[in-house]
């Protein structure tokens, strides 16, 4: 008499098998997030960028401080010029990392020259060296943009 089915070791067998492979994707997707933040970082630090060098072209200066508000508007007044003006907007809301709360972005400028920086998860080669800051508790800046 035939019985039909599949025994307990081709069972643990195909189980097995898909249990590698699920782990193995998992591993390989975490490389595509990494990646993927990285690029969302880039491209925040170049609309930012954009916004200040419109800021500059319109204020004579660029932003400056230590860090840059939620909103980049005009300001009017002194070291500023009259075409500044608060209705000016330059960047609706200035972006966060990706991982808010966990990194952030670091802006510093004298007016004349600004650097801001950014923590890759897959670090560039060479790191940039000279951002001014850390991006996390503990954790170096190491992708920074500066004016042109």
């Amino acid at each position: 008499m035939m019985k039909k089915g599949f025994t307990l070791i081709e069972l643990l067998v195909v189980i097995s098998i898909i249990g590698i492979l699920l782990g193995l994707s998992v591993f390989g997707l975490q490389g595509a997030r990494q990646s993927s933040r990285d690029a969302k970082r880039k491209a925040d630090l170049e609309t930012i960028r954009s916004g200040l060098e419109i800021f500059k072209a319109d204020c004579n200066l660029y932003y400056v401080g230590s860090s840059l508000p939620s909103t980049l508007i005009g300001i009017s007044g002194s070291p500023y010029g009259t075409s500044c003006l608060p209705a000016n907007i330059y960047v609706a809301l200035i972006p966060t990392d990706p991982i808010s709360g966990t990194y952030s972005y670091v802006y510093s400028s004298d007016g004349t020259t600004y650097s801001l920086c950014a923590y890759l998860e897959k670090p560039p080669v060479p790191p940039a060296s000279g951002c001014g800051g850390n991006c996390a508790t503990g954790v170096a800046c190491n992708y920074k943009v500066t004016n042109p």
